[in-house]
């Protein structure tokens, strides 16, 4: 079976990522789901952002955490893509559930502590969005593990770099045992250097899903099929539907 195409932060590539734009239009390429960041306001809306501020796409630099979801919500977060984008809103997790048609996916990052949490799951609860199209990411093993506490029937999986981070870059035992720590139904992972059959055949062992980031190019992308990885995350869902072997047409 061939790995589920992921847009990573929607079809980024041709659209401003993390809008309804790039969501729309990765799900318009063949896209099997979606992967979006999310984060607090200052009155405790979930609002789709990858950075702690706003400046690189909205142009004006507030942080989101101490602004007003109205103010936040106020912003142009398209046109710095080009003006067919002008326009374009930073969306809530709300509206971000609208938009993934039924059968598709949300691969949702949490890019705060736990404090998302109580939210998160009020939201997740009134919407009544099928947990099996949700995959929970963080970077911050103990948010995983206090995902799995307070929302046992959704999966989580650990994100996780091979650079640097905090002074530590992880061997693939320590992914492992770290996935395994902190009751994380896989991992979500940069595609290299580790990412070889040895490292998925442990992960598949530990029963462990596998997902990598972030694969824009033929070569790599042919590689992770081959290793039988369960998704790959893209900038361009578009172009991996039409390369990768045994994907249905969009």
């Amino acid at each position: 079976m061939p790995p589920l195409i992921i847009g990573h932060r929607g079809a980024s590539r041709d659209a401003p990522e993390n809008t309804a734009a790039a969501f729309r239009l990765a799900f318009l390429q063949g896209a099997d789901g979606i992967e979006a960041d999310f984060r607090l306001t200052r009155d405790g809306t979930i609002v789709c952002l990858h950075d702690e501020r706003t400046g690189r796409t909205a142009g004006r630099d507030l942080k989101v955490a101490e602004t007003e979801a109205e103010e936040i919500r106020s912003l142009d977060v398209g046109r710095w893509k080009g003006e067919s984008f002008r326009g374009e809103r930073i969306p809530t997790l709300a509206e971000t559930l609208e938009i993934v048609p039924e059968g598709k996916s949300l691969f949702l990052e949490i890019k705060i502590g736990p404090s998302i949490i109580a939210p998160l799951k009020a939201l997740l609860f009134s919407s009544r969005f099928d947990p099996d199209r949700i995959r929970f990411l963080s970077f911050d093993s103990e948010v995983i593990a206090a995902l799995k506490e307070a929302l046992p029937s959704y999966r989580a999986c650990w994100l996780t770099d091979y650079r640097f981070r905090a002074g530590w870059r992880p061997t693939p035992e320590e992914v492992v045992e770290t996935a395994r720590r902190c009751g994380a139904d896989g991992i979500a992972s940069r595609a290299r250097p580790l990412v070889d059959s040895r490292f998925v055949e442990m992960l598949r062992k530990n029963g462990l899903e596998i997902h990598l980031w972030t694969v824009d190019n033929q070569g790599e992308a042919l590689r992770l099929h081959a290793l039988g990885v369960d998704s790959i995350m893209t900038n361009r869902p578009g172009y991996l539907r039409g390369i990768l072997p045994g994907a249905p047409p969009a």
